[in-house]
C-alpha cells in the first residue's frame, strides 16, 4: 500500500532530469556518450555576476532576506521589466523564487482549485502538467504540430476555453521547440482572451533574450496592456545569464497573486539564497551586451543542428526562432526496424536506440506531449554537436 500523498501520486519524475541522470551514470562507467538532454547553457556565469556574489559574502550578506526577495533585487527586476518589456511593476507586484520552476509552482498551487482547468499548449515543458496535477487542477492540452511551427492558433485557443478555465500558459520562446510567438500572433490570442475575462495568463518568458534572425521578442502584457491585471509575467536568470545552479526565478503580476505566492513560500522555502539574490541583482543591472555575443554562437549551433538533422530521411526539423532546442518530427522513422530487428514503434524506442547504438542522449517527444518527436539541446560546442548529429545520421541510416 502506498504511503505517499495523493498529491504526490498525481505527478511523475521529470523526464529531462531522468535522462540527464542516465547520461551521468554512463559517463561514470566510462561510456563515450554525448548528452543533449539537459536544458543548460554551456557558457559560464559572467565574471561580474560571480564577483557580486563574492562581494556579498565578504559583506556578510548571508542572513535571511524578505521572503519573496530583497528590495534591491525587486528594484532590479522592476527596472528589467520596464527596460525590456515596457511593463511597470511595483515591489508588491514582484515575486522572487528559487528558480523559474518554483515561480510557476507557487503561482499555480496558490491559485488552482480542484476542477479548475489550465490550458497547456503542446509540445510543452515537462513540468507544466505535473504542477497543475499536483495543485489538483486539470491540464487541457492544445496540440500544435510541426506544420504550424509548434504554435497554437486563436481558433484552437477559443475551442479549448471553458467556464472552468483558470489559466492559459504561454511559453515563448518555447522549451522544447524553440518556437516563439510574433507580436501579431500574440495579438490574435489576446483578441480571444478579451472575450473570457475569467482566464488568467501565465507568460513564461525564460528564454526571452535567446532569439535569432532579427526576431522581435514581445510578451503578452506588453502587446495587450488591457490584459495586464490578469497576466503573470515569469522570467529568471537561469538561461540568459547561465545561472541555472543559482536558482533565481521571478515574476511580475497582480498584487493579490504575488501576496498569495509569498504566503505559500513563507511556509516552504522561505527566501531564495541571499548570495544568489545579490548575484541576480548584478546580472539584471549590469552590462547586457554579452547576450548578443552568445546569441551569435547559439545561432551557429542551431543552424548546424537543423541542417544536419534535416539531411535524415523521415525526419523534419523546423527552424526555431529562439531558445536552444530543436524538436524534430520523426513520423517517417516510426515503423522501421533497427539492425537487431527491434521495431521503432514510438519515439521512446527511438531515443533508447540512439542512446544504445549512437551513444547520444536526447528526450523523447511523448514527455513533452507531442509525438513522435524528440528534443535536442544545442547548448554545447559545435564540435560536439557535429559528432552527435553524425552519430544520429548513421543510426537513422541503419534503420530498415
Amino acid at each position: 500500500m502506498s504511503q505517499t500523498s495523493a498529491a504526490l501520486d498525481r505527478i511523475q519524475p521529470s523526464a529531462t532530469l531522468a535522462m540527464t541522470s542516465r547520461v551521468l551514470e554512463l559517463k561514470r562507467a566510462g561510456v563515450d556518450v554525448i548528452g543533449l538532454s539537459a536544458g543548460e547553457p554551456d557558457f559560464d556565469t559572467p565574471d561580474f555576476v560571480k564577483e557580486a556574489a563574492i562581494e556579498a559574502i565578504r559583506k556578510g550578506q548571508t542572513k535571511y532576506t524578505n521572503v519573496d526577495g530583497t528590495a534591491e533585487l525587486k528594484d532590479a527586476i522592476a527596472n528589467k521589466f520596464k527596460r525590456d518589456n515596457g511593463l511597470d511593476y511595483a515591489a508588491n507586484q514582484i515575486s522572487v523564487n528559487v528558480g523559474g520552476k518554483h515561480t510557476l509552482f507557487n503561482a499555480l498551487v496558490a491559485s488552482v482549485n480542484p476542477g479548475d482547468e489550465v490550458i497547456v499548449p503542446a509540445p510543452y515543458w515537462v513540468s507544466y502538467p505535473d504542477i497543475v496535477n499536483f495543485a489538483g487542477g486539470t491540464p487541457v492540452f492544445i496540440k500544435a504540430s510541426a506544420e504550424q511551427n509548434y504554435k497554437i492558433t486563436a481558433a484552437q485557443l477559443e475551442a479549448a476555453i471553458s467556464p472552468k478555465t483558470k489559466w492559459l500558459i504561454l511559453n515563448s520562446p518555447s522549451n522544447p521547440s524553440g518556437a516563439a510567438y510574433t507580436r501579431a500572433e500574440l495579438e490574435a490570442l489576446a483578441d480571444v482572451l478579451r472575450r473570457y475575462p475569467h482566464v488568467l495568463v501565465m507568460a513564461d518568458d525564460m528564454y526571452e533574450h535567446i532569439v535569432y534572425d532579427d526576431f522581435e521578442f514581445t510578451t503578452i502584457a506588453q502587446v495587450a496592456p488591457d490584459l495586464y491585471d490578469r497576466t503573470l509575467t515569469v522570467n529568471g536568470c537561469s538561461k540568459a545569464y547561465s545561472m541555472t545552479g543559482w536558482r533565481i526565478g521571478f515574476a511580475g503580476g497582480p498584487a493579490w497573486l504575488i501576496k498569495a505566492m509569498a504566503k505559500l513560500q513563507s511556509q516552504s522555502t522561505s527566501n531564495p539564497c541571499s548570495i544568489a539574490q545579490a548575484a541576480a541583482t548584478a546580472a539584471l543591472n549590469g552590462d547586457q551586451s554579452f547576450l548578443a555575443d552568445r546569441n551569435v554562437s547559439f545561432k551557429k549551433r542551431r543552424d548546424l543542428v537543423v541542417g544536419m538533422l534535416n539531411q535524415i530521411d523521415g525526419l523534419n526539423c523546423p527552424t526555431p526562432e529562439g531558445a536552444f532546442y530543436v524538436y524534430p518530427d520523426v513520423s517517417g522513422l516510426i515503423g522501421k526496424k533497427t539492425p537487431a530487428g527491434l521495431l521503432i514503434e514510438n519515439d521512446a524506442v527511438l531515443i533508447d536506440y540512439f542512446l544504445d547504438q549512437a551513444r547520444v542522449a536526447a528526450v523523447h517527444g511523448a514527455a513533452f506531449g507531442l509525438e513522435p518527436a524528440f528534443r535536442v539541446s544545442y547548448a554545447t560546442s559545435e564540435a560536439i554537436l557535429t559528432e552527435a548529429c553524425t552519430r544520429i545520421q548513421k543510426a537513422c541510416a541503419d534503420l530498415r
